[in-house]
């Protein structure tokens, strides 16, 4: 916590000296002007009275008023100058100063993100080992019954197999922000892929009612490995945050020529501001130190990797009358129903 905090204070400090050398900057330009106008108005008093003691204004009044004109029309386009001149660099100024503040900033942002990220997936990490650990030691030290046994063997699984989903979305999230993940494409019976996908959810949660309504015979070109992972992120990311025995519904239809996949809870919801912010990588709403709900901050952001790759687009809303409403949508010509 002291970390965090101390992290967030040096952030601080950087932005106000950020602030205040930009102030000085411009201070500096402005102070400059001053100096400028200052200087070209002395150079044209002094000019003026040099006409008047070398040019006589009553022998030579036309000459007199040629050259105080000509005075007059310098001075005016050295203000001219110097105007277009401070403005043209007090633009680049601001125009840089904000770019390297935006880029301070989301360096600020993705070292805190990935700070959260860190201790997100060290509580990860930890939790299904010392459970797995647990496991195999009672089975070790201690002469179960065949029913207790698979209780516990069953257990370590499912704790394994959180530890593999882990692994796999830090190197498909790793793979992906590279281009090096190439998808295997294949015509597959996208019902049945949700179906089964939706099956396996069930036994490994067993804290909500999950509910399937598939639309049958859906076919779609597409990687069938990482859809099953979208489909488990967006699942397991409703009963994360989901109170426990409520519905969660994932429905495959048809509607008005698109193919939607919608996944919704009866959870507390996204605020509208950070409807964009939860696809970003390591993005997690609140503090990683209070929050209670488990979670790295790649499932959502490789859903929508996952989505875009299989032409596809995924928003978040309300679900009625409360809950988040997850649908991705495809164009109807990818799909092929047998």
């Amino acid at each position: 916590m002291k970390k965090l905090l101390n992290k967030l204070q040096d952030g601080k400090a950087i932005s106000v000296i950020y602030l205040f050398v930009l102030a000085y900057t411009i201070l500096a330009l402005v102070w400059w002007g001053v100096l400028l106008f200052m200087q070209s108005e002395q150079i044209s008093r002094f000019e003026i009275q040099n006409l008047v003691l070398r040019t006589d204004s009553v022998a030579h009044p036309v000459e007199y008023q040629q050259e105080l004109a000509r005075i007059q029309t310098t001075e005016y386009r050295r203000t001219v100058m110097f105007i277009g001149e401070g403005i043209i660099f007090l633009a680049i100024i601001l125009m840089g100063g904000f770019f390297v503040y935006r880029s301070i900033y989301k360096q600020m942002k993705l070292s805190q993100q990935q700070q959260n990220f860190m201790m997100a997936v060290t509580h990860e990490l930890k939790s299904p080992i010392a459970a797995a650990k647990l496991n195999l030691e009672t089975l070790r030290k201690h002469r179960l019954d065949e029913e207790k046994r698979f209780k516990l063997l069953d257990n370590t699984i499912r704790e394994t197999n959180r530890l593999d989903q882990l692994c796999n979305n830090i190197l498909l999230a790793s793979q992906m922000e590279s281009d090096r993940y190439k998808l295997f494409r294949e015509d597959l019976n996208f019902s049945e892929l949700l179906v089964n996908g939706v099956k396996e959810i069930k036994g490994r949660i067993a804290t909500h009612s999950i509910q399937a309504h598939i639309l049958p015979d859906v076919w779609l070109n597409g990687d069938k490995f990482m859809l099953q992972i979208a489909l488990n992120n967006l699942v397991e990311n409703a009963a994360k945050y989901a109170p426990k025995n409520t519905v969660i519904d994932v429905r495959l239809e048809e509607n008005a020529g698109q193919l939607r996949l919608v996944v919704k809870d009866e959870g507390p919801g996204i605020p509208v501001d950070e409807r964009e912010r939860i696809f970003l990588k390591f993005y997690r709403i609140g503090n990683e130190n209070t929050r209670k709900a488990k979670g790295s901050g790649l499932g959502l952001f490789l859903t929508r990797r996952i989505v875009q790759q299989h032409g596809g687009t995924i928003i978040v809303k309300d679900n009625v009358p409360a809950g988040a409403y997850f649908e991705i949508t495809w164009p109807v010509y990818s799909v092929q129903t047998a």
